[in-house]
């Protein structure tokens, strides 16, 4: 089977992180024999040329498109359209004519000339319109997966709306990360409900793995103590990750006396110090770190910043839980990292927004508590940090045997081929 793949965020150097799951996806495909296309727009960034070539075994090829005169003048996509994730930057609504005009005309042209069996779209908007296009004028089937933030910017206007009107009646299926994201496009953008099926965006069990190696020289790095209890966050300092939430709920275990970054001067601490790491940069960096330290929570959290894709595993393994405190602000899927977390056997806390109620058994693998809950978070903190080493190991086990049998890439990927045979009448 030919699948071409339509996304505007797509690994363009090693160690990328835009649309890491998109390639992650595309690659399980091709590995499990199927030719995968990928088109996305051109990016100065990228350290490949993306030009059609002979077809490699296994592997997706990437074929690029541009829609500027100038080089300098391609900023949209590449987790560069949205401001937070709650309102798009200003220059995209002056670029947004000629990226959607370059966007429908490329993707008409590629698959009029090279006839894929099925057009998979990730983004509602604006690969999904750019597929319902092509699909539409071409005869070819369309699924469009929406993985977060293309919900709210197809509500923002009554052209987006239409235009994700189009695309939704014209895909064959529509898959959704979260219960929320299933919500707001059948609610708010009217789409039937009867073509929905909710499949997250998975992990690779192979490539990220329990594995101690330089764990403990990543936390000396930190400053963090051998014994202390560490917590890490993953993702864009945007408000749907609730991370400002995460940051109070230390407060909270700090005005209660219950939050040591080292052990009491006077004797052993009852509970292990608690530290966290913070991986990841974005538009609301500063005032976060100036939450924390209005918190006073200096010595207990660490800014760690981008980290390359590749380097990420070693942070994961050196950690003792992941949490992903989401809220909804705009409705959210799934996060990679929850994954990614479990494959590395940790642990995970969650809020029961954006998805992780998909993964999270409550108290088997990790605790799932309200959103935009202070206080239940730092609960479920202490519950956590009560428990004996092996306890908390057998958490994360029970988090990496959930990956190994529904969760990993090989999987879901049958998931979505089942879906693609029946569209294109192989099934």
């Amino acid at each position: 089977m030919h699948i071409a793949v339509l996304t505007h965020n797509y690994p363009r150097f090693p160690g990328d992180f835009s649309g890491s799951f998109v390639a992650a996806l595309s690659q399980e495909l091709a590995r499990q024999g199927h030719r995968v296309s990928v088109l996305a727009p051109w990016d100065a960034a990228y350290t490949v040329d993306g030009q059609a070539g002979p077809q490699a075994s296994h592997r997706p090829q990437l074929y690029l498109w541009r829609y500027a005169p100038r080089g300098d003048w391609h900023r949209l996509g590449y987790m560069r359209t949205m401001e937070a994730d709650v309102r798009m930057r200003r220059e995209t609504y002056w670029l947004a004519p000629a990226f959607f005009a370059a966007g429908v005309a490329a993707a008409l042209r590629w698959c009029r000339r090279h006839r894929p069996d099925v057009i998979h779209a990730h983004w509602l908007l604006p690969n999904g319109f750019f597929g319902a296009a092509a699909g539409r004028l071409l005869g070819i089937p369309l699924v469009v997966s929406i993985p977060g933030s293309d919900a709210l910017v197809a509500g923002q206007n009554p052209l987006f709306r239409r235009m994700a009107r189009f695309a939704l009646d014209q895909a064959g299926l529509v898959t959704a990360n979260s219960h929320a994201l299933q919500e707001v496009a059948v609610r708010d953008l009217g789409a039937d409900p009867a073509r929905f099926d909710l499949i997250i965006y998975g992990v690779d069990p192979g490539a990220l793995r329990p594995d101690p190696t330089g764990t403990a020289e990543l936390r000396a790095s930190l400053g963090v103590p051998a014994d202390a209890l560490l917590l890490l966050a993953v993702g864009r300092m945007v408000y749907k990750k609730g991370f400002d939430v995460l940051l109070r709920s230390l407060g909270v275990l700090r005005q209660s006396g219950l939050l040591a970054c080292s052990p009491s001067p006077a004797g052993p601490h009852r509970l292990p110090p608690i530290h966290l790491a913070l991986v990841g940069d974005g538009d609301l960096w500063q005032a976060w770190q100036a939450l924390a330290r209005d918190l006073g929570l200096e010595g207990c959290v660490h800014w760690v910043g981008r980290v390359p894709f590749d380097r990420i595993p070693a942070y994961y393994n050196a950690a003792d839980a992941l949490v992903m405190p989401s809220v909804t602000r705009p409705a959210d899927g799934l996060n990679v990292c929850v994954l990614d977390a479990m494959a590395c056997a940790k642990p995970v806390i969650g809020s029961t927004a954006a998805g992780n109620e998909l993964v999270i058994r409550n108290g088997v693998n990790g605790y799932l508590i309200p959103e935009q809950d202070p206080a239940a978070l730092a609960g479920a903190i202490l519950r956590l940090a009560a428990l004996s080493p092996e306890q908390r190991q057998a958490m994360g086990a029970a988090g990496r045997r959930l990956v190994e049998t529904e969760f990993g890439w090989p999987p879901l990927a049958r998931r979505y081929l089942d879906h693609f045979a029946r569209l294109a009448g192989q099934g």
